[in-house]
């Protein structure tokens, strides 16, 4: 009796890759040139609303208003000392506690693992640039924008302040900040023009996204925690010592 040999088809053994076909007809092409156009301006949408409420706020560290705080967010640290990024904007903040901008600094960043801790290398940077340590307050649950911007609200009671960050990034941080109850302006810092921040720039058309949905459903931070009176206290160091009541009497 002679064996039998299944043959199978050419391609046994390998897996096939589905490839998409463009449309074959004139009519196809133009409807999926259509979609992605509008897949495109739907994209977009978020980062240009964002930029357009914000956009009056933004300004320089020469001509920001006079307030009592500086928020600045974290943006990465490089073996343990803040990345290019965060040092350009802790310098920003550092000139504006210099200039009597403003009085007290809150660095607002990760701290969530051991090894990680950005707003304590904020800290240190700052009083390494001359800013008092008794004038910096540290918020270690910073993980987001939209949780800096509601602790800084909910738990430090900030009522206005000017916010530190690259020009990328600044109006998002502006609305979202606003959106918590924070009457903000911002300083945006100035960067070279690199791969972080071509990547921070295409970055940001996603996360005004995120921003848009914040600013809707509202979401509590992470961690919200109770009240810190880091930055009242600080303030508080800052105002000068009432006289001491003079006895009249004869």
């Amino acid at each position: 009796m002679g064996s039998v040999t299944w043959r199978g088809p050419a391609v046994a053994g390998r897996l096939r890759v589905l490839r998409p076909r463009p449309p074959r007809t004139r009519r196809g092409r133009r409807r999926l040139v259509r979609a992605v156009m509008l897949a495109c301006v739907a994209a977009l949408l978020p980062a240009t609303w964002l930029h357009t409420v914000a956009d009056a706020r933004v300004r320089t560290t020469a001509d920001a208003p006079a307030q009592q705080v500086a928020v600045v967010f974290g943006a990465g640290l490089w073996q343990g000392r803040p990345s290019p990024y965060l040092a350009h904007r802790l310098d920003a903040a550092a000139e504006l506690y210099r200039t009597g901008k403003v009085k007290v600094v809150l660095v607002t960043g990760d701290n969530s693992r051991v090894e990680y801790d950005e707003p304590d290398a904020m800290r240190t940077y700052l009083t390494e640039h001359g800013v008092p340590d008794g004038r910096i307050v540290s918020d270690y649950a910073g993980f987001d924008t939209w949780d800096s911007c509601v602790r800084a609200k909910k738990i430090f009671g900030v009522d206005r302040a000017v916010l530190v960050s690259q020009g990328f990034h600044i109006r998002r941080a502006i609305a979202l900040c606003r959106s918590a109850g924070i009457d903000a302006y911002g300083v945006g810092v100035d960067a070279v023009h690199d791969a972080t921040w071509y990547y921070g720039g295409t970055r940001e058309v996603f996360a005004a996204g995120k921003a848009v949905l914040d600013l809707v459903f509202r979401p509590d931070p992470h961690f919200l925690g109770p009240h810190e009176p880091g930055v009242a206290g600080a303030l508080a160091a800052t105002e000068p010592a009432e006289p001491a009541g003079v006895d009249g009497a004869g």
